[in-house]
């Protein structure tokens, strides 16, 4: 399909909304899909086991986080070089059962009906096992193979009890004209930089794609924290947490945090325990930021391992729930553990590619963008379609990860 423009600054209003949801009851995963304003347009159907496991099987063994016994290395390669992610042609295979299996027919055909310029907002809110579905990936079945994302842009729903809580929005409005403020693979003690929680980005140099891009954006306006280069904002040994609540006091117009997260376990109710590495010895947990009721900027990028991960439990209080709680309209983040790319680099086909670097860079400029949601979808058409057309450097692993949550209208 080819492109529909989404025009910046367009009034919401003149497009429409859709809300596809999930629900897992016993046996089966019922779904609906409905557009917000028109109650007769409602599509409905339910999911058989045996379908929803086999799609969430192949997709487990396309992602690169270990499985069973796996070590991470092992995971990264077999993700890079064996894995449906590996190759457009594997991709497209996985892409295509998800949408067989995953959407009636019903559903493709109401969201082809709102295909349009500029293009309509389908927020998704998945079950707990469907949490890493990469909504906006997924083919309709067929010789076509129209994607999600080419027909709407997909945002996540924040979760209703965390929409209905108690909280005081920032309002980027108010706040865009502020300096953001950028957390960059913060040292965290203890650990060299090949352990397990050690450098996400390499080492620090002025010549890094990364530090261009910074380096350039501090010549147009001030940055968090004040640095005398862009160097300086990375692998800092001082961003531990009471630097980080300095600095969020100052009210910043966004937050980009560029390292280590730890998921939450698998028990139901702890997704609280998912959390963020600073430069301290303690993580900073999401149930840490509730209670320390932090002021969240509007907008928040976590470029962080399976940083979004909420809907992974029935109780979804994740690091996303924790930052909306904060303040937040907006949060991107990932649905599964992103490549460093000294990882990437050891088993692709190319040793000077960065697919990491280009996604932080995508995250960075997107929410600078009036409707930031939707500029991060606009960055993953564009990846999709290198991808597709056989650029393996556009690696879905990357592009594929990134979710926006949004609330309060925000897209």
């Amino acid at each position: 399909m080819g492109d529909v423009a989404v025009t910046p600054g367009e009034s919401q209003a003149e497009t429409a909304t859709l809300v596809l949801r999930f629900a897992d009851v016993g046996i089966a995963t019922y779904v609906s899909l409905r557009v917000v304003g028109e109650p007769s347009r409602t599509v409905t159907w339910v999911i058989e086991e045996a379908a929803l496991q086999a799609a969430l099987d192949e997709l487990t063994a396309a992602l690169p986080d270990p499985i069973d016994t796996e070590t991470r290395r092992d995971a990264l390669e077999r993700a890079i070089t064996e894995g449906a992610f590996a190759s457009p042609a594997t991709e497209l295979a996985i892409a295509r059962t998800l949408g067989a299996q995953l959407f009636a027919h019903e559903a493709w055909q109401l969201l082809l009906d709102f295909v349009s310029s500029p293009r309509a907002a389908l927020f998704v809110s998945p079950s707990a096992r469907l949490a890493r579905v990469p909504w906006g990936l997924v083919a309709m079945p067929g010789d076509d193979g129209h994607r999600v994302i080419e027909l709407v842009d997909v945002l996540m729903a924040a979760p209703p009890n965390i929409v209905h809580s108690s909280r005081e929005p920032a309002g980027w409005g108010g706040r865009q004209g502020r300096p953001p403020l950028l957390v960059l693979d913060p040292r965290v003690p203890g650990q060299r930089p090949d352990s397990p929680l050690g450098s996400v980005l390499g080492r620090p140099s002025p010549d890094t794609l990364l530090a261009k891009h910074f380096g350039e954006l501090m010549q147009g306006r001030k940055v968090l924290p004040e640095v005398a280069s862009s160097v300086d904002l990375f692998r800092r040994a001082d961003a531990g947490r009471a630097w980080l609540e300095d600095l969020l006091a100052r009210e910043p117009s966004r937050l980009l945090y560029v390292g280590h997260a730890t998921a939450a376990d698998g028990d139901v109710g702890h997704a609280d325990r998912a959390a963020l590495h600073l430069a301290d010895e303690r993580p900073l947990t999401a149930s840490d930021l509730m209670a320390l009721r932090l002021p969240v900027p509007p907008r928040v990028g976590l470029l962080a391992c399976a940083s979004g991960g909420d809907y992974r439990f029935d109780e979804a209080t994740g690091l996303v729930a924790a930052m909306i709680l904060g303040g937040a309209e907006l949060v991107t983040a990932t649905l599964w553990s992103l490549p460093t790319a000294a990882g990437y680099r050891l088993f692709a086909p190319t040793n000077d590619a960065d697919p990491m670097s280009d996604a932080i860079l995508a995250v960075d400029r997107a929410h600078e963008a009036q409707d930031a949601g939707r500029a991060v979808n606009g960055w993953q058409r564009e990846r999709m379609r290198r991808w597709t057309d056989g650029d393996v450097t556009a690696s879905p692993l990357y592009w594929a990860a990134l979710a926006t949550f949004a609330v309060d209208g925000a897209r």
